[in-house]
């Protein structure tokens, strides 16, 4: 009986041997350290009857390019979000998609907070002044968390650990999310709010909110102006929530006195640049102008840009790569568990 072709793109080497410790007998795994957009024409041959496709967040998943695997039945992400995948063309083709609702709470939560921390307390810029030999102690003067508002912007999983943390700093917490959770609001002095309350009276704000067309752009230049003035922003989201040219204007007129960035809009394009510059017509023109904008905020002394690596620890990838296997068995058996589409 023939294997179950199924694919993985964006594979690092230490997944390999996770993967392959627990590859289903009924499958044939195939390893790809590329992208899907970038490795779908060099690996055709060898994936065209493939029927498990499985994806990280650095993938584009475009209907043109699925449209040429015909076998395909199930786009497993390993990931929470899946706004990389064309669910409309996946819909109108038959084929499932699902993801990795819970891996990284604590992980990317206490990614945030390695984010704020060192942008409050200027640990990065003190480092490197060290290490050029100078020691600044009027540039290196930081402010305290403590009794300091942070607005929530979502309170998923996620979001949820970000305010069991704030309230062990002994922050006044704020959240917003259309769908609150009643036993934080006890737990850890959570209060939601509206939004526009959320903006107007945060000291901090941190975004961990899903990817949605409602959602796009959340963080504008109108949201901006009804910040306080110095206010920190932290997103560990997803890139395509806060509009990039309103936040640059916002650290610009000072409106904003720092972020710390672990998602960015047209990310793929920063961390991909020697690639993108030998495709340069696939580059959308906002995307350059994005780009430009990104490299112009990495030299800014008080931002700090890390390339989507919140997610990225060894107990989060292990729980990443389980579920996605037993994404996998549960398809296997007749069954769809954790579907988006």
């Amino acid at each position: 009986m023939a294997k179950v072709k199924t694919v993985f793109f964006d594979i690092k080497d230490y997944e390999e041997d996770i993967l392959k410790r627990n590859q289903p007998e009924e499958c044939e795994f195939i390893l790809i350290k590329d992208t899907f957009q970038n490795g779908f024409d060099a690996n055709y041959e060898k994936i065209k009857d493939a029927e498990i496709l499985s994806v990280f967040t650095s993938s584009k998943v475009p209907g043109e390019l699925l449209k040429n695997l015909p076998e395909l039945k199930l786009i497993t992400t390993r990931s929470t979000g899946y706004n990389n995948v064309d669910l409309e063309y996946c819909k109108m083709a038959g084929i499932s998609v699902v993801n990795v609702p819970k891996y990284g709470d604590c992980t990317v939560a206490e990614f945030a907070f390695a984010l704020l921390l060192n942008v409050v307390r200027k640990v990065s810029l003190a480092y490197e002044e060290l290490k050029a030999g100078r020691i600044n102690l009027q540039g290196s003067i930081g402010m305290d968390l403590f009794d300091k508002t942070i607005g929530i912007i979502g309170t998923g999983a996620i979001g949820c650990h970000t305010a069991k943390i704030a309230h062990g700093f002994g922050m006044k917490i704020l959240s917003y999310d259309p769908f609150p959770k009643e036993d934080i609001k006890e737990k850890y002095s959570v209060e939601y709010v509206e939004l526009e309350y959320l903006l107007e009276n945060s000291d901090i704000i941190s975004v961990h909110a899903p990817s949605t067309k409602e959602n796009f752009h959340m963080i504008n230049d109108e949201a901006f102006s009804k910040m306080k003035d110095g206010v920190i922003l932290i997103n560990t989201a997803r890139g395509e929530i806060v509009n990039t040219g309103a936040l640059y204007r916002a650290l610009k007129s000072g409106k904003a006195a720092g972020a710390g960035l672990d998602v960015l809009e047209c990310e793929d394009v920063l961390v991909n640049e020697e690639l993108y510059l030998t495709k340069i017509d696939c580059v959308q023109r906002e995307c350059l102008e994005k780009t430009l904008i990104n490299h112009r905020m990495l030299e800014m002394p008080n931002v700090i840009i890390t390339p989507h690596i919140a997610f990225d620890t060894q107990e989060a990838i292990t729980r990443i790569l389980n579920t996605t296997i037993g994404n996998i068995r549960k398809y296997l058996n007749h069954s769809i568990q954790n579907k988006v589409a």
